[in-house]
């Protein structure tokens, strides 16, 4: 490879929430490991790796003029985006002014139920469900209906239909989070799945807010079916979220956008998003974008899609030779694994609660997966440099998953 991948680089004094916050925020940060280990984030969905050397190389440039006051996004910008969603999603039809900046994609998620929805409504997410929507619709007052995710006979998550039918109509409700990638599953919808979510919420009138930030990172042969894709329909209903945070790992320099085909939806948005002054492009990140989304930016993303399926096969292949009653469905996307301890819990009379105490003990810094609706569930972030994989899942045989 071009790109070191295992590079382990210590995050200790740089500000990452991913290490200096063990300990310090009871139920949301894992608790700080024993003396003797380390710390092995496994929890925050950021990367451990280096980030393309194009981001740092184009903010850099930047920097070196001294004058950061007042602009206007450069073409260049809505040019990156554009081409880049030609190769990625497959989509030819954005035009810049279909573009807008957000803050991030929870801020033009709230942007966007501000305008197609009242304070009090129902809003349809799929569960297991990402914690950033839950708090988020909690926080600015929206109920949220949970319509559960299905496993089917092999083991892969599907929508149910009609319980997502059924409890749009029985709720009143108009507007629906569509994951896509599904986050905390790396469940990747092919396009029939896509497509008959969507004609549901054709029929009864939902507005569909997607969140797509994971949409880069496919394993596999799976391919992302960009959701306003599949009908024109879904293209005047949707609202898609975008950002180059969860590919390159750019998170802390804050920068989203959507697209939004629809004019009437579109100037709303962008009304209800400027109304704090708040939500406006950091220049700097704007610039990580476009060092992103360049032929540097897409050979570093290709090497690094290697690098987690691998990851994943190795965690994977692990579980099932040494972790009997832990269950999994492999991901088809994203770098996260959702592992399913009830089997365990049952058949070793422990509780979720002391599986990750004990991984957090040893450095194994995982999240807990009851924030995502599951159970008896951990979520693990495999953007590591393999041999920390490797020893995280050694800790695990020896400490926490003992035969």
């Amino acid at each position: 490879m071009k790109y070191n991948f295992e590079k382990i680089i210590d995050r200790m004094g740089k500000d990452a929430i991913a290490v200096e916050v063990l300990g310090q925020r009871p139920g949301f940060a894992p608790d700080k490991p024993k003396a003797g280990f380390d710390i092995i984030p496994m929890w925050v969905a950021d990367m451990n790796f280096e980030t393309a050397p194009s981001i740092p190389e184009a903010i850099i440039e930047r920097t070196k003029h001294p004058l950061y006051g007042y602009f206007a996004p450069r073409k260049e910008y809505f040019e990156a985006i554009i081409n880049w969603h030609k190769k990625y999603k497959h989509v030819d039809d954005i035009k810049e002014e279909y573009i807008g900046y957000e803050n991030g994609v929870l801020g033009g998620l709230i942007s966007a139920m501000n305008v197609i929805c009242s304070k009090g409504d129902n809003v349809l997410l799929h569960s297991p469900t990402y914690i950033g929507f839950t708090g988020s619709l909690e926080n600015n007052g929206y109920n949220i209906i949970h319509s559960p995710l299905v496993l089917d006979e092999n083991n892969i998550y599907r929508m149910d239909y009609e319980d997502m039918e059924k409890k749009i109509v029985e709720n009143n409700i108009h507007a629906a989070i569509f994951c896509s990638p599904h986050n905390p599953t790396g469940r990747v919808w092919e396009k029939e799945e896509v497509e008959k979510a969507m004609e549901i919420y054709k029929k009864h009138n939902v507005y569909v807010i997607s969140d797509e930030i994971w949409s880069d990172i496919i394993v596999g042969e799976n391919r992302h079916v960009a959701t306003q894709s599949v009908s024109e329909d879904a293209k005047q209903r949707t609202i898609a979220l975008y950002a180059p945070s969860k590919t390159f790992n750019l998170a802390g320099l804050i920068g989203s956008y959507h697209i939004i085909y629809n004019d009437w939806l579109r100037d709303r948005v962008l009304k209800e998003s400027s109304l704090s002054h708040y939500n406006d492009m950091n220049v700097l990140s704007m610039y990580g974008l476009i060092g992103a989304y360049s032929e540097t930016g897409d050979q570093w993303a290709q090497e690094m899609l290697e690098v987690i399926k691998g990851n994943l096969e190795y965690a994977t292949k692990f579980i099932d030779e040494n972790f009997e009653g832990v269950k999994y469905s492999k991901p088809q996307g994203t770098y996260m694994l959702f592992i399913d301890c009830t089997e365990y819990c049952k058949k070793n009379n422990v509780s979720i609660e002391e599986i990750e105490k004990a991984g957090w003990d040893v450095g194994v810094a995982w999240q807990d997966g009851r924030m995502f609706h599951g159970p008896h569930h951990i979520r693990l972030n495999l953007a590591l440099p393999l041999s920390r994989v490797k020893e995280a899942f050694d800790r695990m045989k020896k400490y926490v998953f003992v035969k």
